[in-house]
């Protein structure tokens, strides 16, 4: 973990698919990291006090499934929804790249003049992980802070003899992929707010 980070006077957060349908326990299994939802309304904060642009994705499961537009999952949870105004960019998708979405995330970026993003939400190994690796590899300089995320066990497949990880095993590889490989620094919530909060008193 890096010890030593600086936060760009236009660093954008990407707060993606922070929706109710997570909280179905029974549907998607043991998750990790209960603190996420509040590291992720620190950084909220932090960055609308600073008055640094935030991105909201949210993510339209196609029918049937738990994040459908037509069901209550859809919705972002509610402290997201409550600090909703504050976004300067609301994408929706349907896969895990929140670049390939509406409106097109990088045009904005692009438009924006933004080079720095910092990817929190859900989940820690999918969307998460996916945006960030595609933003490492468009040249952005990315931040993810893990304890601003969270994912659920996974298993390669149904039956008993099936390779399974834990949702904290998950984020551990999510970690060491996107830093050992280069894509992204891993930091933590306070790291981000403390120095957001430093800059802004400076």
């Amino acid at each position: 973990m890096t010890n030593k980070i600086e936060i760009a006077a236009n660093s954008a957060l990407l707060v993606i698919d922070v929706q109710k349908g997570f909280d179905d326990a029974a549907f998607w299994g043991p998750r990790n990291n209960p603190a996420a939802e509040a590291n992720i309304a620190e950084l909220m904060d932090a960055w609308q006090e600073s008055g640094r642009p935030l991105v909201l994705v949210q993510h339209a499961s196609r029918p049937g499934g738990a994040l459908a537009p037509d069901l209550p999952g859809y919705a972002l949870k509610d402290f997201v929804a409550e600090r909703a105004e504050q976004a300067a960019l609301h994408v929706v998708k349907s896969v895990n790249s929140s670049f390939y979405g509406t409106p097109d995330l990088a045009d904005w970026l692009t438009a924006q003049g933004i080079g720095q993003l910092v990817v929190a939400g859900i989940q820690t190994n999918m969307c998460v992980e996916t945006t960030a690796r595609m933003a490492g590899n468009l040249g952005y300089d990315v931040l993810v802070p893990l304890d601003a995320t969270h994912t659920f066990d996974l298993a390669a497949g149904p039956g008993p003899d099936a390779p399974r990880l834990t949702a904290d095993q998950l984020a551990t590889a999510t970690a060491v992929n996107l830093q050992g490989g280069g894509f992204a620094r891993i930091v933590t919530t306070a790291q981000l707010v403390e120095e957001v909060r430093v800059r802004a008193d400076a």
